[in-house]
């Protein structure tokens, strides 16, 4: 749809459920759209939660058609999950487990016009409640953010599954989702639009400030619940932070250059390897050093990241001794993203090197 530039717009799944135990909801989420959804899942989730997915789809009458998904997200392996349907064609789309199984549905979603449910087992990034679909060739490196013709029908956020999950991907949640406040900041104060093509709404600034806040606030006592395996209150409050909070403000509030970085950082040895969350943890450090804030602003942050075990350097994203010409390639590839109008200050590849320098100089003097 094209929208006028006078028109903003704001998207959101129509349903989000989140708590102990929303797994076994998805029968009944399921079942108005037919009695044989597809559901993608990791091999392993299938492996894990199979007598119970079995269990919560037949007490609604469904027979789902399962098909396990492993490797990239590129339109070949779209296009071959497809034609393993021989012809049959689902009511609803359910992608079960990681990013790259919920990714998986959302493209066959897209392909065939489907509505979609996403069941995050982890919390590492916003993607559970976006339309976006990050597809890649073989070699692993992205090549289209494809969108979904709407947001997610339904998010299914089981909380005692993820507070089960291994912590770094919670961690590589807060990463993602910490950035959101200062990014759609930025939007809002630069020219650029939001994935929607329009720009920022007042509600989409709140939840980013929101998301943030929350994050601030209980991420300590929430990384600390999950690391035991417990979810608690604070747990619960991340979780919502770094899934719905993060993914309705990065939609309707935009991306800047935080974002932007992650073209650089895949590009060069160490940080190429680095989960997508620990590149974004970092790479706020330099957007707010770019911005011209305050040295105490970005080492209280530092601070944080420090206290809950996230990234502050680039060698903590395993660029050890970085040359350079290596900061220069990082400034150079960031320079190809389509987000750096998104800020107030005019970008460009020497303001991004001395940003990076800047924030490596500020984490290695800043107390622990």
């Amino acid at each position: 749809m094209s929208l006028p530039s006078s028109v903003c717009l704001f998207g959101a799944p129509h349903r989000y459920y989140q708590g102990p135990g929303a797994f076994d909801l998805l029968g009944q989420v399921a079942a108005p759209f037919g009695p044989n959804p597809l559901i993608v899942a990791d091999a392993f989730v299938l492996q894990m939660l199979g007598d119970r997915l079995a269990a919560v789809c037949a007490a609604s009458g469904l027979t789902p058609i399962l098909r396990p998904f492993e490797g990239e997200i590129t339109y070949p392996a779209i296009e071959a999950l497809i034609a393993s349907l021989s012809g049959v064609v689902p009511g609803i789309a359910v992608g079960i487990g990681g990013g790259k199984s919920l990714d998986a549905a959302k493209a066959v979603a897209l392909k065939l016009r489907l509505p979609v449910v996403t069941v995050p087992t982890i919390a590492s990034n916003d993607s559970p409640t976006s339309a976006a679909i990050a597809m890649y060739d073989e070699h692993h490196t992205m090549i289209a953010v494809d969108r979904l013709h709407r947001s997610p029908e339904a998010v299914l956020v089981d909380t005692a599954l993820i507070a089960k999950a291994p912590l770094r991907f919670l961690l590589a949640g807060i990463g993602d989702a910490i950035s959101k406040k200062f990014e759609a900041d930025g939007c809002r104060d630069g020219t650029g639009v939001t994935p929607f093509g329009t720009r920022p709404t007042l509600t989409a600034i709140a939840i980013a400030d929101a998301c943030y806040a929350t994050l601030r606030r209980h991420g300590s006592a929430g990384v600390v619940a999950a690391a035991r395996g417990e979810v608690t209150p604070d747990l619960e409050a991340v979780i919502e932070a770094t899934l719905l909070m993060s993914g309705l403000g990065f939609e309707n509030g935009g991306l800047s250059l935080a974002h932007s970085l992650t073209r650089g950082l895949v590009k060069v040895r160490g940080t190429r390897d680095a989960i997508h969350g620990d590149q974004i943890a970092w790479a706020l450090l330099v957007q707010l050093a770019a911005e011209g804030r305050a040295d105490v602003f970005i080492r209280e942050l530092v601070q944080f990241y420090r206290e809950i075990g996230l990234p502050t350097c680039l060698a903590q994203l395993g660029l050890h001794d970085a040359t350079p010409a290596e900061v220069e390639e990082i400034a150079r590839w960031t320079m190809t993203a389509p987000h750096l109008a998104n800020l107030a200050v005019p970008i460009d590849a020497a303001l991004i090197v001395a940003a990076i320098r800047r924030a490596e100089e500020l984490s290695e003097h800043t107390d622990v």
